[in-house]
């Protein structure tokens, strides 16, 4: 499972994603799109984690809550709309 952060600030690094979610488990991956056109990071980002368990515990408990002042939308990531 991946999970999706929205209204992430546009000051996060991977490092600084990585280091919320490790507080839940090992995380295998953070992605942090930017803009193609700006380079500028586009304000959301996914994370993978190696068990299931521990996403759906970070899920519930980074939901709503704020960090480097946003409030985080954190939920399971869908697949991609062609």
């Amino acid at each position: 499972m991946t999970i999706y952060i929205g209204n992430l600030s546009y000051q996060a690094t991977e490092d600084d994603v990585r280091e919320v979610f490790t507080e839940y488990g090992t995380v295998k991956r953070v992605v942090l799109p930017v803009d193609r056109e700006t380079g500028r990071m586009r304000g959301f980002a996914f994370v993978e984690m190696t068990e299931d368990n521990d996403e759906e515990t970070a899920i519930a408990d980074l939901d709503g809550a704020e960090w480097m002042g946003r409030q985080l939308k954190v939920n399971k990531a869908k697949p991609r709309e062609r």
